[in-house]
């Protein structure tokens, strides 16, 4: 199998300094290794196509930004996770309906957001497996049998890494009370 490489330096260099050719060359060839990442942290590969598509455009508009050349690989993962993040925090969000009699103050909005973020970066922090089979049964609201299907699981091995990712949100969690506390 051929090991595609991240594109030199040279041409990050030249995509940085505007040319148009370099730019095209330059995120054709970024390609493949975002597209990866993305699947690895997504829950979805419709999620993770979209991540990867996001990535692109912010890599086409912002190259200029880019203080380092050999820095490349390293801000290309960070947007696609940032991106991925968003995906889940939007699905976490249209997820829990509120309803509209209720209205939060500020600082309740301020906290909830935190503790979405907090939830959000524990879930990201898990192994690909147990994260793809979290978000699909508990955030996206599929059957069990559904995401073992999806997934090419038994009903055994998903319920058996959706108690496993459960278990480490949990205990991701428990800690980060424990640590606010102290």
């Amino acid at each position: 199998m051929t090991e595609v490489c991240w594109p030199d330096e040279h041409l990050v260099a030249a995509a940085r300094a505007g040319d148009i050719d370099s730019i095209t060359t330059l995120v054709s060839g970024s390609h493949p290794h975002v597209r990866r990442f993305a699947y690895s942290l997504c829950a979805s590969p419709e999620d993770a196509e979209d991540a990867a598509q996001e990535a692109l455009i912010i890599l086409y508009r912002k190259i200029g930004t880019l203080r380092a050349s050999g820095a490349l690989a390293s801000w290309m993962f960070r947007i696609v996770r940032n991106e991925c993040l968003r995906q889940l925090r939007w699905h976490v969000r249209r997820a829990e309906p509120t309803p509209e009699s209720t209205i939060a103050s500020a600082e309740e909005e301020a906290i909830n957001r935190l503790e979405a973020e907090r939830v959000a970066a524990a879930i990201a922090a898990l192994p690909g497996d147990q994260r793809r089979v979290l978000i699909m049964r508990d955030v996206q609201g599929y059957s069990g049998r559904m995401v073992a299907d999806l997934l090419g699981l038994s009903t055994a091995a998903m319920k058996s890494r959706l108690h496993r990712a459960r278990a480490a949100v949990q205990q991701s969690l428990e800690v980060g009370n424990a640590e606010s506390i102290a």
